[in-house]
């Protein structure tokens, strides 16, 4: 029985926004060569520097960042079979945090749009909307993290990621959300890290 125009168009657009929502929330990771942390067969590790110390108070993010990427880090290392002890430790975590700016991103209202005319009536958008998305697309800002893990013996950087996030609200500050997103960009950023060796 073929689907009637209505229903197509319903289903049609429940496909496009699930797409949407999944190209929302994606991230962009460069990580290095595992080969080399590979083949040092490490097990435990430790933390480079201690956690931040909010002594005055400050309302920076990187504040209510930091306890976020730190507890992240540790379980997604957990799940690949990593242990934190500083006492044995074969390798340091450290990360980077900074912010970044992109030019020519669009913004997320400007996804669907497209710059080439067609001749299908009544579904193209008009000029005017492509204006205002590349007019609100433009500079956009960047959460970035890189990771870095360094062997303790040699005291060399044996791997490092970095990973790249769109900021679609810069102005807002969401723990939660900001939570759920680190979570999932730290787990992305880890992915190609290979399991830790047997103790």
């Amino acid at each position: 029985m073929p689907i009637s125009p209505p229903r197509y168009c319903q289903i049609l657009a429940t496909v496009v926004m699930a797409l949407f929502l999944s190209a929302c929330s994606g991230v962009e990771t460069r990580p290095d060569d595992t080969e080399e942390f590979a083949a040092a067969n490490y097990t435990f590790y430790s933390w480079r520097t201690g956690p931040l110390n909010n002594t005055s108070q400050s309302r920076d993010p990187v504040y209510v960042m930091d306890p976020i990427v730190r507890a992240a880090v540790d379980e997604e290392l957990r799940s690949k079979g990593y242990r934190l002890n500083p006492e044995k430790a074969q390798f340091s975590v450290d990360y980077l945090y900074a912010t970044g700016m992109r030019m020519g991103q669009k913004g997320s209202e400007a996804s669907n749009l497209s710059n080439y005319p067609g001749v299908i009536p009544n579904r193209n958008i008009d000029q005017a909307s492509i204006d205002n998305a590349h007019a609100l697309g433009g500079v956009k800002e960047t959460n970035n993290i890189a990771l870095q893990f360094n062997d303790m013996g040699r005291k060399e950087q044996v791997w490092s990621v970095i990973i790249t996030k769109l900021v679609e609200d810069a102005n807002r500050v969401d723990t939660p959300r900001l939570q759920k997103n680190i979570r999932s960009a730290i787990r992305e950023g880890l992915r190609t890290l290979p399991t830790a060796a047997s103790s």
